[in-house]
């Protein structure tokens, strides 16, 4: 098995995706690449994989950009500071990508599928029904040149598959679990090129960690399926591979994987909501048990210079960290009490007093208030953690408890995928009502409800705008958990 030579020059990275806002498991696995290049002397390096243009989302990037640096997480080379290896965002290597899949073409590694998309899921189906496994049959795997040129010369739409052999299994190593072994037979002819012209992530992914000189590649451990795809293109190719980490994923504390149903997941969220980032990222450092239980005493208190120095990769444990919000938070209450009154007062006056901030709630209260001092009344909602109503609140008139929260569970699918602005979400919102039954006071009103705790509050759409999205999904998310565990203390 070969592998990049240990003399060579340590270059580790990330390679987030811009879909939405920044996931608190891309902070985490940033710290590890971040921690493991700095020990190292070596090169941290931020790429951008975008080239999933469906779920693309424009300002994602810069946020990305804006989180990790709040955090204390510079990168050396990246799509905004430039490098040698770069562009350092996929959607502009496409090329690359076309040229990278030719040399599999040619070498008899990969092979055009022209099976269309009604084809495969009748196969799929087929293949449930019998109890086997959903995966590519092979169908293209040997079509004739004449009919592969027939084919092109229509114009047919085709995808380019990893001709994956037949027999055997591939072998790699896990830094963190030794040598670990898939058999062929369940190794999908994995998509390499889409019919739009875009990699996929596997064919991306091996080619920018090759091009740009990756060492070792520090990911979640749900990549490690996709691992024997990566090393048998390495090998089509002829290229050295990478030593490969794969990281306990977070968990949530029911050991269920960390998921924004259960825990915020947004980075974007923890910075508005008040946590300072010295505490988001010494509670990160905590999981996996990288830093010795020892350090500064055992109080699990310690700075990122600090983590740098003494994490050790090696006595990482594999079973799942758990993500406790709880402890986060008496994490950052510990430092919060450490700050200077005035570093406090900053610190307030960087998020929830920020001048931002109050500049967009005071034109929605302008109105409606009669003294200054009223402004405290109408706005306590956008300044409090919790904010829970009871059903005297909430619960419209005629409607039952349990249709009240599925309900209420349809109105944050809708909020999940509707871009934040007054424009959009109101038609989602009343377009969820007429399909559903529920008028436009009521729907509205229950929304107002559980973001507010009261029947009365500046406009509804306006107030959202202004709170986040992070933060308003997650008083909604809150409030039916909190239902769901009134529910099952009744039963």
């Amino acid at each position: 098995m070969t592998t990049n030579s240990t003399e060579a020059p340590i270059r580790v990275r990330i390679a987030p995706s811009p879909t939405g806002d920044p996931h608190v498991g891309t902070a985490y696995i940033g710290l590890l690449n971040y921690i493991y290049a700095r020990q190292r002397g070596g090169t941290f390096v931020l790429r951008i994989e975008d080239t999933d243009r469906t779920r693309f989302v424009p300002t994602s990037e810069q946020m990305i950009f804006d989180t990790l640096r709040w955090l204390g997480l510079g990168w050396d080379e990246g799509p905004d500071v430039g490098g040698p290896y770069g562009p350092y965002r996929q959607s502009e290597r496409t090329d690359i990508y076309r040229q990278h899949a030719d040399l599999l073409l040619a070498n008899g590694t990969a092979y055009r599928c022209f099976c269309t998309a009604e084809e495969l899921d009748a196969v799929r189906k087929q293949q449930i029904a019998a109890k086997l496994p959903p995966r590519y049959p092979g169908t293209c795997r040997h079509l004739p040149v004449d009919q592969i040129e027939a084919n092109l010369a229509a114009d047919k739409p085709f995808v380019i598959r990893m001709a994956v052999p037949a027999e055997g299994a591939t072998t790699f190593r896990d830094e963190l679990r030794g040598d670990i072994t898939f058999d062929h037979s369940n190794v999908d002819d994995q998509v390499l090129m889409k019919s739009d012209g875009f990699p996929t992530y596997h064919l991306a992914n091996v080619v920018d960690d090759h091009l740009m000189q990756i060492t070792d590649v520090i990911r979640a451990e749900e990549w490690i399926s996709s691992t024997p795809k990566h090393v048998l293109l390495y090998k089509a190719f002829g290229w050295q591979f990478p030593r490969f980490w794969h990281m306990p994923l977070l968990r949530n504390i029911d050991k269920s994987k960390i998921s924004k149903r259960k825990n915020p997941v947004s980075l974007i969220y923890y910075r508005q909501a008040g946590f300072l980032p010295e505490a988001l990222i010494n509670f990160l450092g905590l999981m996996g048990g990288g830093v010795p239980a020892d350090l500064n005493g055992g109080t699990e208190q310690f700075s990122l210079t600090e983590m740098v120095e003494h994490f050790v990769f090696t006595n990482i444990r594999l079973g799942g960290p758990v993500f406790d919000l709880t402890k986060l938070k008496w994490l950052n209450g510990e430092y919060l009490r450490k700050l200077s009154p005035e570093a406090f007062f900053s610190a307030l006056r960087s998020t929830v007093l920020s001048d931002t901030y109050l500049r967009e709630i005071a034109p929605l209260i302008q109105m409606r208030v009669e003294t200054l001092g009223q402004f405290g009344d109408l706005t306590s909602f956008f300044f409090r953690d919790d904010v829970m109503p009871t059903q005297e609140i909430f619960l419209p008139k005629k409607r039952t408890l349990e249709d009240t929260l599925a309900f209420t569970a349809e109105q944050l699918t809708v909020l999940e995928a509707t871009d934040w602005t007054h424009e959009a979400m109101e038609p989602a919102l009343k377009k969820l009502g007429e399909e559903k039954g529920w008028s436009v006071k009521e729907n509205f009103m229950l929304l107002r409800a559980i973001i507010t705790g009261s029947t009365m509050s500046p406009p509804l759409l306006e107030s959202l705008v202004v709170f986040g999205k992070a933060r308003s999904l997650d008083r909604v998310r809150r409030f039916l958990e909190a239902q769901k565990k009134l529910a099952n203390q009744k039963k």
